[in-house]
């Protein structure tokens, strides 16, 4: 982290220094990146870190202002994060605005195959949330628009459940239907349907778009089993990718912090009960000089 330079009184009054609002640091002001949209102010070296966090994590949506406070609450233009990162983190950085173009995109959609990935156009109709076929001009793959299975002509989206994967032309696509146990590298998120892509790690994922937690074999939520019991029983059962002491471990850090935030709110109690006629006596006291009329 740069550090703010010292500088002599009679410099500051021909060259003010300006304050970052990420860092507190004052640089002077070729030294400060202003925001287009919103003219905000902050040191070109926060700036680019900031901008260089998002796009690592993986962020979908605009890259906004800094300042949690700013008034218009304005974005950075492409322009101006070209400026400030390097030739392959802006790619990155284009390539999950076009991810998330396509995600919103109604007349397209990915091809839902873990080894294509292909972007496919839909048929311009009357409603397109209604199902039809869709096929992979990559991979030929055909399947439903609305809940990316196998087509099924004649059947609801719900009852027809089947996973499915690529498959080449001319060979039996049954053969091809994936188990629910398959360990695929990417997979939707089942509650905002965003692709994820798992390198490594352990088997409890959380969606960077929507924070779901989520087990990646069977896609069972996680957000309320804080001590992953789910991975103690049924067909997920020591699949976690952690040791048992690890788990252990993590449970006994879970209980500890809620055990410590009772034990706390236990010993606070007959403080808090001692301390409030004092605070409203105070307070009835401070009411009632401010009533009282001026001395003459």
């Amino acid at each position: 982290m740069t550090t703010a330079r010292y500088r002599p009184t009679w410099e500051l009054a021909v060259d003010p220094l300006v304050s970052c609002k990420l860092c507190l640091g004052e640089f002077p002001l070729e030294q400060m990146t202003t925001i287009t949209q919103c003219q905000c102010v902050f040191c070109t070296l926060c700036l680019k870190q900031y901008v260089e966090l998002l796009i690592k994590e993986g962020l979908e949506t605009a890259i906004t202002c800094p300042d949690s406070a700013c008034p218009k609450q304005g974005h950075l233009q492409e322009n101006e994060i070209e400026c400030m990162v390097a030739t392959e983190m802006m790619q990155r950085y284009k390539k999950l605005q076009f991810e998330r173009e396509v995600l919103l995109d109604p007349c397209r959609t990915w091809c839902p195959s873990s080894t294509c990935q292909a972007v496919c156009q839909l048929k311009e109709t009357d409603s397109l949330a209604l199902p039809q076929l869709v096929q992979c001009g990559v991979c030929a793959l055909e399947f439903c628009s609305a809940c990316k299975a196998n087509w099924h002509p004649g059947q609801a989206c719900q009852e027809n459940n089947l996973p499915i994967t690529s498959f080449l032309p001319g060979e039996n696509k049954s053969s091809f239907y994936k188990n629910e146990e398959d360990d695929a590298p990417i997979k939707r998120c089942p509650k905002c349907k965003v692709y994820i892509e798992r390198d490594e790690g352990c088997a409890q994922m959380m969606c960077k778009n929507c924070k779901h937690a989520f087990c990646w074999y069977c896609l069972e939520s996680l957000d309320d089993d804080f001590l992953l019991i789910h991975y103690d029983k049924g067909p997920c059962r020591n699949k976690l990718g952690h040791s048992r002491a690890s788990v252990i471990w993590h449970r006994t850090q879970v209980v500890g912090i809620f055990a410590g935030f009772g034990l706390l709110l236990l010993v606070a109690s007959p403080f808090l009960l001692l301390a409030t006629p004092i605070v409203l006596c105070c307070k009835c006291k401070c009411s009632k000089g401010d009533d009282d009329p001026l001395p003459t």
